[in-house]
């Protein structure tokens, strides 16, 4: 029986003198253990397959079971929970269909790199193999979105198996399934069961004295260095601003590393990439060496030419994944820099950096200046929105903007200062998630303002989770950029010289939708409306939606556009004037003016 005083306290209420008391159940155990390890809720959707985890939860009465209205949800609450507190969070389903739900929000969560650990009912023992009612194969399912996926076959399997399930999502920071048939859930535990609590390590980790003193002489030897830092600079705020201020190089974020890198950092250059802008690219391309830390951008015409290039990371298998790399250094980020700075020389020349932070603050003005809307009337610039939503928004807050035109302008003027978090889909890029996953950011963090900035595609596709809201009492608040259309998706087909179809979307008032179903709601279509909506809606106790009218039209270009990029323009302007679509033309035509007049 249990020898962790953690877990014997879990279990007291269940066992009781042995003699005396029923045994516990097998999803006993897994209740047990997960409250041991920290899990304080689980979200998902009851099923029968699942009824004995159901009950334990109820005899429990300390995990929560948060309920959610589809099982795609839970999986993305889960992530968004874990992108917080860097501890797994967990969600459940049954078997077939309700786990098959649970496959796109736990891809995200792998590709995200956040601990979850999935539970997923299976059909009956017995007729596994049969083509019974709801029969799949989940462990084969999951195999691609998990680090861990493993079928329990026997009762005495399952208290090990969720260790090792729990273990392996903690360390290689992923996704965990556990495939159980429904039946074993309410068997008796094993005698031999033991409950012992599943923790984060904090290991060290770099690389060897040689290859530091190797990344050091390549690094010393250059001319002008550049830093491309990503998520793996959490925790090494500190490291990165040492490191450039030694290399006098100027820094360049990637999507996923901006909420750690570009507050009180005086070496910032902005971001690069298809959602960035100009100085961070050029950064990038004046650059004779460049320091990857903590990194996997995947976009290679990003990359300098000529550049030898170090890379940090500590899964050694990501390094060279995108362009050649000189130096590999397996190691944290914080660890590594660590033992890398007393290397470094300081007799450098800080020519690079200057030109670059110059360049930064003329690009930096040129996108504040695109966020004024100085209009009486007609749908808002989402520019306009989105700084308004950083501005009225909580020192401390956590922004999820959906995918699409939602995370770009989140990338470009959602300001980050160590306190804040942005949280999104930025590996996976799927449509929906800001929602789901707030639901999971705001369980976790019930003190703290937590902002969907979603888009009506987005936030249509899983509108139930608006119920959930309510249901649940969590204080979200989902500011909606209605432009009815699918933007992002025009804005691709624009480059490839195809005629926009198929992209419209006929919405109702999403303010209406949300009062009629309890929450508070407000429908801005003026500029001069927002401050006060977005007031309104932050001090607002309980969950609240805004739902802002703004511009379909708006273009938003990247740092570097290739020829056929400019051709697909072109072309389809030209089709969609032929077309009989030239309104479209004429309002990109004067989004276009807009901003080459602050250019």
């Amino acid at each position: 029986m249990p020898s962790d005083p953690a877990a014997l306290e879990a279990l007291a209420h269940y066992t009781g003198p042995l003699s005396g008391t029923p045994h516990p159940t097998i999803a006993d155990v897994v209740v047990a253990t997960l409250k041991a390890s920290g899990v304080r809720r689980i979200y998902g959707l009851p099923g029968d397959s699942l009824n004995g985890l159901t009950d334990a939860l109820r005899r429990d009465g300390e995990i929560t079971w948060q309920h959610v209205r589809h099982e795609e949800a839970a999986a993305f609450a889960a992530a968004g929970e874990a992108a917080t507190t860097g501890e797994p969070a967990v969600c459940a389903a049954s078997c077939g269909p309700g786990n098959l739900h649970l496959i796109n929000g736990l891809f995200d969560a792998q590709r995200s790199r956040v601990p979850v650990v999935a539970l997923a009912a299976h059909i009956p023992r017995a007729e596994i193999g049969t083509g019974y009612f709801q029969e799949t194969h989940p462990q084969e399912l999951f195999r691609e979105c998990s680090v861990y996926a493993e079928l329990v076959s026997v009762p005495d399997q399952l208290p090990r198996l969720l260790h090792i399930a729990m273990r392996t999502a903690i360390e290689r920071r992923g996704v965990a399934v556990l495939v159980i048939p429904g039946e074993i859930l309410q068997e008796p535990a094993p005698r031999s069961s033991r409950v012992t609590a599943v923790r984060p390590a904090a290991p060290i980790i770099r690389p060897s004295d040689e290859e530091i003193r190797t990344a050091a002489e390549l690094l010393n030897a250059a001319g002008a260095v550049t830093i491309l830092a990503g998520a793996g600079c959490e925790s090494a705020h500190d490291e990165l601003l040492a490191v450039a201020g030694r290399l006098r190089a100027p820094v360049v974020h990637a999507l996923r590393g901006k909420e750690f890198v570009e507050y009180d950092n005086p070496y910032d250059v902005g971001m690069t990439g298809l959602l960035g802008f100009a100085s961070g690219y050029r950064a990038m391309e004046h650059c004779d060496a460049l320091l990857m830390l903590g990194t996997d951008f995947p976009y290679a015409p990003f990359y300098p030419d000529a550049a030898r290039i170090v890379q940090v990371d500590i899964r050694g298998e990501n390094i060279g994944r995108r362009t050649p790399v000189d130096v590999a250094l397996v190691g944290s980020v914080r660890d590594t820099v660590r033992a890398l700075l007393p290397l470094l020389s300081d007799a450098r020349d800080d020519a690079h950096l200057t030109r670059m932070l110059a360049h930064y603050r003329r690009t930096r003005g040129r996108l504040d200046a695109l966020a004024v809307d100085g209009r009486d009337r007609g749908p808002l610039h989402p520019q306009f929105v989105t700084s308004a939503v950083d501005r009225l928004g909580a020192d401390d807050a956590v922004f999820l903007p959906d995918v699409g035109t939602p995370t770009l302008w989140a990338a470009r003027y959602l300001r980050m200062n160590g306190r804040r978090r942005l949280i999104g889909s930025f590996s996976h890029g799927t449509m929906a998630n800001a929602l789901p996953q707030a639901i999971g950011v705001q369980a976790a963090n019930p003190g703290r303002q937590v902002v969907a900035l979603s888009g009506d595609g987005g936030l249509a596709m899983l509108l139930g989770e608006l119920l959930t809201l309510r249901q649940q009492k969590l204080p979200v608040k989902v500011v909606v950029l209605n432009n009815g259309a699918l933007s992002f998706v025009e804005l691709e087909m624009k480059a490839d010289g195809i005629v926009n179809y198929g992209t419209d979307l006929d919405n109702p008032d999403f303010a209406e939708i949300a009062r009629a179903v309890g929450l508070f709601g407000v429908r801005v279509e003026h500029p001069g409306q927002l401050d006060d909506a977005l007031r309104a809606a932050f001090a607002h106790p309980g969950p609240a939606v805004v739902d802002v009218v703004t511009a379909r039209q708006e273009l938003a270009l990247p740092p570097k556009i290739s020829f056929e990029e400019a051709r697909g323009f072109s072309l389809w302007a030209t089709r969609s004037v032929l077309s009989g679509d030239g309104n479209a033309v004429l309002e990109v035509a004067k989004t276009n003016l807009r901003q080459l007049a602050v250019e």
